[in-house]
């Protein structure tokens, strides 16, 4: 906030209670933020620390901490100066310095030297008893809450699989690094190499606005190394924009779905098919509803299952095509390759006997309701389809 040289002059009061903050009351003549009121800034910021540390205002009294006592003493200093409340109006969101029941400095048992320590104030005559000690910069504070404090993971051991398989992923090349671009977008499930760690975001809370009129959102993030912190997204952007070795972690390499470029073993024409069994086994009939073989084809369905009860692919029993969907410019052996693995823990365990005697394990039939295949092609289209899992529990999807 730009000084104000004109309107607003120091009182001698007002300097007296700045003297006593050890702030400088000498004019500032350029067109940002003074010494002075950096430092008023700074005090007020170690205060808002502890508040949203401690979950109240620094208190007074013998039974409170020295440091809580001292933080209670500047605030009341604070309160006190029409000149520190203008310069902080803006940051005071919790109203801080609005509070009515003022402290009474009076029946605080503190030595003149306790209340400049408070104030970070040096009682060496040889010093500046100007010059704070005890009050970081503005700068100092920012960096300092940029680095939330982490703690152990409670259920790291649902992570330590992950980590696990992205670390193999990487040496046998599914999953690759890419250069962090400066602050560039953050997601959940996202992961990424900060410090040397991998770091994964689990969960993102509500969007709100920052005391800097700025979108941001608490996250949930999880570190190979077993612990966890609940930064901001904001605070976790900075971070991978000061560490030159971040790296951001790809998704699997499933090679190219949906490309706009033509490939050897690419279909012009093609439809991803989804077909129910009309057996009579006991157990499908049981299940018809959510039994369904998946497919991917370039030619005719109709044709394909003409003979179906003769084929043990298709259970040796006729089949209804449930619905298709039409595909142009697909790989469609990767596209396949997809499907099937991504529902590979719903596989239908099923052992039928071919018309010679043989005992047959048809591999294409899932335990998948449709509206469920239905949004799994959904993201694969859209390209989020590493972000998700399908759980057999549930029949339903959720998120990694």
């Amino acid at each position: 906030m730009p000084k104000q040289t004109t309107a607003k002059q120091t009182t001698d009061a007002d300097r007296e209670l700045l003297d006593a903050l050890g702030l400088d009351t000498a004019p500032d003549q350029s067109g940002t933020r003074s010494a002075k009121e950096e430092r008023i800034l700074a005090g007020f910021e170690e205060i808002k620390r502890f508040v949203q540390e401690q979950g109240r205002p620094p208190e007074h009294g013998e039974d409170r901490d020295i440091f809580e006592r001292l933080y209670a003493v500047r605030l009341d200093r604070l309160r006190e100066s029409e000149e520190c409340r203008e310069v902080l109006r803006s940051l005071d969101s919790g109203g801080l310095l609005e509070a009515s029941n003022h402290a009474n400095l009076a029946t605080e048992d503190l030595t003149d030297e306790d209340i400049l320590a408070s104030l970070g104030i040096s009682t060496d005559p040889d010093n500046d008893i100007t010059q704070l000690v005890h009050v970081r910069s503005r700068q100092e504070i920012k960096a300092a809450e940029e680095i939330a404090q982490r703690t152990p993971c409670q259920d790291f051991d649902d992570f330590k699989p992950i980590f696990e398989k992205v670390q193999h992923q990487l040496k046998t090349g599914e999953r690759q690094t890419l250069k962090y671009q400066d602050n560039a977008e953050v997601n959940q499930g996202d992961l990424f190499i900060l410090d040397g760690q991998k770091v994964m975001v689990v969960e993102m809370g509500e969007t709100f606005i920052s005391d800097y009129d700025r979108q941001d959102r608490r996250l949930r993030v999880v570190y190979d190394n077993a612990t966890e912190s609940d930064l901001l997204q904001r605070s976790l952007q900075r971070a991978l924009n000061r560490d030159k070795a971040s790296r951001r972690i790809t998704t699997p390499n499933f090679g190219p779905l949906f490309s706009s470029t033509e490939a050897e073993d690419d279909l012009q024409t093609g439809c991803i098919y989804v077909l129910r069994s009309k057996s009579e086994h006991p157990f499908i009939a049981e299940n018809r509803s959510i039994i369904h073989k998946i497919g991917v084809t370039g030619g005719d369905v109709k044709s394909r299952v003409a003979n179906a009860k003769k084929d043990p692919t298709y259970l040796l029993a006729d089949v209804e095509i449930v619905v298709t969907f039409k595909l142009v410019n697909i790989n469609r052996k990767r596209l396949e390759a997809l499907l099937q693995k991504f529902f590979g823990s719903a596989r239908l365990e099923l052992e039928l006997n071919d018309r010679f005697g043989n005992p047959v394990k048809p591999k294409e039939w899932f335990l998948v309701p449709l509206e469920v295949i239905e949004e799994v092609i959904e993201k694969i289209k859209e390209g989020t389809i590493e972000q998700v899992r399908y759980d057999p529990k549930t029949a339903s999807l959720t998120r990694l």
